[in-house]
């Protein structure tokens, strides 16, 4: 079983009552715990508190997946450490893996959360954490008072767009197994993996002004995010179900290589009653039989004009244009995109592409960008 573990102190130096001071129009603490909601890998929610006035309130919202308990005066001190709390949990409770997440991170999704299970339940990964990637040229002092660089050379200065940059934790969520946290006291183990989030999730909620900062990104990705009912849910392949590489055995062979989680994907999306469909302009027999083995609905290949296909598929099922979603990366799907209900683009796709889409993806092409986009749409029908 998995669980989220929301550990919330009454207690704040800096913002009074801060976990459920009003942010967007609810409490503070009622973000997260609606991304935890929303990610169908956490099967329970724990929320660990001190204070009767906070478990009044996270009560009042109503989650199915909730449960309140108290936490320890040991563990609700300025001095302890959130593993004190996590491994006091873990003492009282059964469970296979954890998500710590923090009640200050509002800009957490659900989406964020399933892809960080899915990267914990590979063979080599022990633990998964939250980062945001920064792209800042690092400085240090030297013993004789000098400063040098730390991530780049002066001498060949690296243009932003070309440069990695590091990654910074955002404290947003920590996953591991029940196991590793006893073993270790600790909420990380040595195989560890992150997953990268928005850069605004960097922002900490230290002081009233950054209150604003944080409320201003959570009101327009509330505001402007409006998903419709999706009852087909359709996807380009090359690019968008591959990562648009093109392979090829030593026999001349031509392959394509898809990602699993997406396959994945679109099964938990028929499940739910939503057609799934793939519609390419290519005529190729790897995409039939990839579609065939993970039980799509509806496959058109050799397709030209993607509105048209799609209005056909729509009269066939008896569906509105506004009830479909579309992914897509590149400008043969530009169209397509702009027509129906809910228009989706991978992060990795055109720039032109990226501007008409209702969604853009975290993930890149191939990568279990359709989970990431599946996994929106199905959490709108929570």
């Amino acid at each position: 079983m998995n669980v989220a573990f929301i550990p919330i102190r009454g207690g704040s130096k800096s913002i009074p009552l801060k976990n459920i001071k009003p942010m967007a129009g609810k409490p503070l603490v009622y973000w997260v715990i609606k991304a935890a909601s929303e990610c169908t890998a956490v099967d329970k929610i724990y929320v660990s508190t001190d204070s009767d006035i906070i478990r009044d309130t996270v009560l009042e919202f109503s989650f199915p997946k909730v449960k309140v308990i108290s936490r320890s005066v040991e563990s609700a001190i300025d001095i302890a450490s959130t593993e004190y709390g996590m491994l006091e949990f873990a003492s009282e409770y059964d469970f296979t893996n954890i998500a710590l997440i923090q009640a200050t991170s509002p800009l957490l999704t659900g989406v964020d959360l399933q892809r960080g299970f899915d990267l914990l339940s590979q063979d080599d990964v022990d633990s998964v954490l939250s980062v945001v990637r920064q792209k800042r040229f690092l400085w240090s002092e030297t013993e004789s008072g000098y400063a040098e660089p730390q991530n780049y050379d002066v001498f060949r200065r690296p243009l932003r767009q070309d440069f990695n940059g590091f990654l910074v934790e955002n404290g947003a969520f920590y996953i591991t197994s029940c196991d590793l946290l006893i073993k270790n006291k600790c909420r990380l183990s040595s195989r560890t993996k992150t997953i990268e989030m928005t850069s605004e999730s960097y922002i900490e909620l230290d002081e009233p002004e950054d209150w604003i900062v944080v409320e201003s990104f959570l009101l327009k990705r509330e505001r402007f995010l409006i998903i419709p009912e999706i009852k087909m849910f359709l996807s380009d392949c090359d690019g968008t179900l591959t990562d648009g590489g093109m392979y090829y055995s030593s026999d001349g062979e031509v392959m394509k290589k898809f990602n699993t989680r997406d396959g994945v994907g679109l099964r938990l999306l028929q499940e739910r009653g939503i057609i799934t469909g793939i519609i390419t302009g290519e005529e190729s027999n790897i995409v039939r039989k990839r579609a065939k083995k993970i039980g799509v609905n509806e496959v058109l290949l050799g397709v030209i004009d993607k509105v048209a296909a799609i209005t056909r598929l729509c009269e066939k099922h008896g569906i509105n244009l506004d009830n479909v979603a579309y992914i897509g990366d590149d400008l043969n799907d530009l169209d397509a995109i702009k027509t129906v209900g809910f228009g989706i683009c991978v992060c990795n796709a055109v720039d032109d592409v990226k501007k008409a889409a209702d969604f853009v993806t975290k993930t890149a092409g191939g990568n279990g960008s359709v989970r990431e986009a599946a996994e929106l749409v199905m959490m709108k029908g929570v």
